[in-house]
């Protein structure tokens, strides 16, 4: 960090603090030069994740559709709000983890089957429904297949 009264860049951190609830530290330093002090701030750098849709659109993710889609995949079922919250952190993670900033929604739809066929079967299969677009009832009966098989 380059001190702001003689440009060197060497100093110590004599506090350290968080403000903001949590979201950035204050740091006071002391220059090992001038023995000069000063304030600096960090922020965590944040980058949204583009989805890349079927059409090649781009947008920005946005955990509250993916929310309604998986509401609606386990309405009258016994999936509670927090476990579907989770979900979905552990899929914001994963894409964040992977450090591609760039993601299809193929991917996402992926990881999304993967969790939910370990929490509600049903609800699996209905989210499953819209998001691989079965067309008649034998394509249907495919993914149900494949489900009991893995039984």
């Amino acid at each position: 960090m380059k001190c702001p009264y003689c440009g060197y860049e060497e100093s110590k951190v004599i506090d350290s603090r968080p403000t903001d609830e949590g979201q950035r530290i204050r740091r006071r330093r002391e220059c090992l030069q001038c023995q000069k002090r000063f304030t600096t701030y960090e922020i965590i750098e944040s980058l949204p994740i583009i989805v890349i849709k079927k059409d090649k659109s781009r947008e920005t993710f946005n955990r509250d559709k993916l929310m309604t889609g998986l509401l609606r995949a386990c309405e009258k079922r016994p999936v509670s709000f927090d476990t579907l919250d989770n979900m979905i952190d552990e899929i914001e993670v994963n894409i964040q983890n992977s450090l591609d900033r760039e993601v299809s929604s193929e991917r996402i739809g992926e990881l999304v089957m993967e969790k939910l066929k370990k929490i509600d079967e049903v609800a699996y299969v209905r989210f499953a429904s819209v998001y691989r677009q079965f067309k008649d009832i034998n394509t249907f009966m495919n993914e149900l297949n494949k489900l009991l098989l893995e039984d």
